[in-house]
């Protein structure tokens, strides 16, 4: 979970505005529930009167409730009002002090309704108000607070502010106006909190979103900048399938759990202590509901977690099997087919499709029985809440409307319960995301600029293998051994060798896609580990063996290397790679379309366009990776001989199969098994390599070797 929370790193403003926000929020929600208590204990039972204190009473009334105060009480009675004629009007008191006087004044006039309860007639009743000593009175009083230790508080207040409710109409207030004015004042402040809710939830929603959204762009960007980086090394660790789906689903993953973290589970705490708090003020006793309905969640929960956890940590796992079998099978559709193997391939992906259905399924299911045993358990509560209160509103303990509220804040509270379960159900997931996404980000480079590398403007081009020897990271045995020699400018230096001698793995040290094992390389005379990587490669016009072209277009092709290139190397590079006639043919030109990964092109169109691509980088050294093997031998030689007028000034490397490629290479170098067998060119090699002869016999007939034979023969006359 801390790998989750950090990715916000960047977003702490943000996240402590959503924080008040959301307890603002909090404070709206929690809020409401007394609103409603409010209105059906002050606004309808006791029709508005929120105050035991009568704001207006008759003068005999207002002496009458006298008899049964204490001296204390009758002083603080006095000072609350004054005399307006036959009325007296309350002053205008703090509502603090109101409070105060509430509980002050709630037995005193309860004594007084309980003694006017014992009179039989009204007549009667202002005869015994006369004659009624005070000490009589207090000892009515004095049994009216013993009852109201067993009748509880609230039915003391609600029966106190009947009689101000009836001593208010009886001093002229139109009682029925004072509780539409109460109802639509507290209805009012319902609303605006409401309002005032929605608005506050909006925000969060758009922030949470927005951060949720930012997270998610930041740990793409990472993940791509980092993949970047990878040397081939590290790109065989990881399946392309699999650093698609670690750049995708799962950075979805922690996107959507980032934006419930900031929306529900941060709210969830808020909301769940201040419910807790609104509940003890209720003073309803019922606490115990709330911690039976707690432990009850957390029991379920734990119980479905333990069934879900394995599968959650599972299905990326998953996940990433079938976007390879599914990768797989679409760049391999054509060798498929050929072979006959739609329905072996078929069965794969289904056996790798069922098995994640299967995985999710399962957790699907855990999670969809989890919901409904969470709503019984909320409603057994509320029914549980309800028959407990129902005792209690009859003993006159709580009022109707407490009761409401009650419901309402153990919702709360229960529904905060809830969203961190939901925390539960993402957070496996998510942790797993985190971790492989982590896995990439945290991964150790072994290609990379050295401290104190040189941005070096490489002039000549000159390559150099000093001793080299390399092994795979991981390998046991070296690929190469004791490699030696020297690519000069204005050179073209051949590789040749049979399949798996190393011939790939020998040039693709020269841009640093490995570094070597021992031994150095060297261009102009510095090593190329200690200058950049930038610079380095900025200095090569590499053609992989395999052409390679990015949807586009023609032209964004070619300048791919080199941004800024006019039309006029465009065209000279296009006129020496022998492809003039494919742009010709194209009704668009060079701005003629490219499709993702040049399949709307042939291999030998995609490899001349791959070579022009180098061409019009113009680069100091030219790594040919048997790039010319896609060719026919025609437009092989006469590329090679366009080719040769524009490398006059760069070094030139050829990987090559053929030996019709390589046959006027200044010098060819013969690999067999990582070492090499030969150096030197082709008469050279025909005379003193045996694994050059065997090369050239089988590629060549007697005929063409008696013809090179008498070539050779002639040359060394003519010396």
């Amino acid at each position: 979970m801390l790998r989750i929370v950090k990715y916000m790193k960047g977003y702490g403003n943000l996240v402590a505005l959503i924080v008040v926000l959301l307890v603002v929020q909090a404070f709206c929600d929690l809020a409401l529930p007394q609103y409603t208590s409010d209105i059906i204990d002050n606004g309808i039972q006791n029709k508005g009167v929120i105050y035991v204190l009568p704001e207006k009473i008759p003068a005999a009334e207002f002496e009458a409730a006298q008899m049964a105060m204490t001296k204390e009480e009758i002083a603080d009675w006095k000072d609350s009002y004054e005399e307006k004629g036959e009325i007296y009007e309350r002053r205008n008191l703090a509502k603090s002090r109101l409070e105060e006087l509430n509980e002050e004044f709630a037995v005193p006039l309860l004594a007084y309704v309980q003694t006017l309860s014992m009179l039989k007639e009204a007549a009667a009743g202002q005869q015994m108000q006369k004659e009624m000593t005070g000490d009589a009175l207090l000892t009515v009083r004095e049994k009216v607070e013993e009852q109201c230790s067993t009748i509880g508080e609230s039915l003391v207040y609600s029966t106190a502010m009947a009689y101000t409710a009836s001593v208010e109409e009886a001093a002229g207030i139109d009682m029925e106006r004072k509780q539409k004015n109460y109802l639509w004042l507290a209805g009012g402040k319902m609303l605006f909190v409401a309002l005032l809710m929605a608005a506050v939830s909006a925000l969060v929603c758009l922030y949470s979103a927005k951060i949720g959204a930012g997270v998610g762009r930041d740990l793409r960007g990472k993940i791509y900048s980092k993949v970047m980086r990878f040397s081939d090394a590290e790109m065989g660790k990881y399946s392309t399938a699999s650093l698609i789906t670690r750049s995708t689903n799962d950075v979805q993953q922690i996107q959507m759990v980032e934006t419930m973290l900031l929306r529900m589970i941060i709210y969830a705490p808020i909301i769940g202590i201040g419910g807790i708090i609104k509940v003890i003020q209720t003073g309803s006793g019922m606490g115990w509901i709330i911690v039976l309905a707690v432990v009850l969640l957390f029991v379920l929960v734990m119980v479905l977690l333990k069934l879900a956890m394995p599968k959650f940590k599972k299905m990326q796992t998953l996940v990433d099997r079938i976007n390879l079998i599914s990768r797989e099978i679409l760049t391999g559709l054509s060798v498929i087919r050929a072979f006959g193997r739609e329905k072996r391939e078929e069965e794969r992906f289904e056996e790798a499709n069922t098995a994640l259905t299967r995985n999710m399924l399962f957790t699907n299911r855990v999670m969809t029985f989890m919901m409904p045993c969470m709503m019984f358990i909320m409603y057994g509560i509320s029914i549980l809440i309800v028959w407990v209160a129902a005792g209690k509103i009859d003993q006159g303990t709580i009022q109707v409307g407490t009761m409401t509220a009650f419901i309402t804040y153990a919702m709360q509270i229960v529904m905060a319960f809830l969203m961190l379960t939901m925390l539960s159900v993402m957070a496996p997931r998510a942790s797993v995301a985190a971790e492989r996404i982590d896995e990439v980000l945290e991964a150790e480079i072994l290609i990379q600029d050295r401290e104190g590398a040189k941005e070096k403007k490489i002039q000549h081009g000159v390559v150099e293998f000093q001793d080299v020897s390399f092994a795979y990271p991981g390998g046991d045995e070296n690929v190469i051994e004791h490699i030696s020699f020297t690519a000069g400018t204005g050179e073209v230096t051949a590789i040749i060798g049979g399949t798996g001698s190393g011939k790939s793995t020998l040039v693709n040290l020269i841009p640093r896609f490995y570094d070597v094992t021992s031994g150095k390389i060297t261009v102009d005379g510095e090593d190329i580990r200690e200058m950049t990587q930038k610079s380095l490669r900025d200095a090569i016009g590499y053609v992989p063996q395999k052409g390679v072209l990015f949807s586009g277009t023609i032209a964004s092709n070619l300048k791919y290397g080199k941004e800024d290139a006019t039309q006029q190397q465009i065209e000279e590079a296009i006129a020496i790679a022998q492809a003039k006639e494919i742009v010709d043919g194209k009704k668009d030109g060079y701005n003629s379309p490219i499709a993702q990964g040049g399949s709307n092109v042939s291999g030998g169109q995609k490899q001349r366009f791959s070579i022009a691509r180098a061409i019009v980088k113009d680069p100091k050294i030219y790594i040919f990776d048997d790039s010319f093997s896609a060719l026919d031998y025609k437009t092989d030689a006469v590329l090679r001989k366009e080719l040769s007028k524009k490398t006059k000034s760069a070094a030139v490397l050829i990987v090559a199969q053929r030996i019709s490629t390589i046959l006027h290479a200044d010098q060819i170098i013969v690999l067999e098994e990582g070492k090499i067998a030969g150096i030197g060119t082709h008469q050279e090699l025909m005379e003193k390599c045996s694994v050059y002869q065997e090369i050239a016999a089988s590629q060549l007939s007697e005929s063409d070797l008696e013809k090179l034979a008498e070539g050779r023969k002639e040359g060394k006359a003519n010396e």
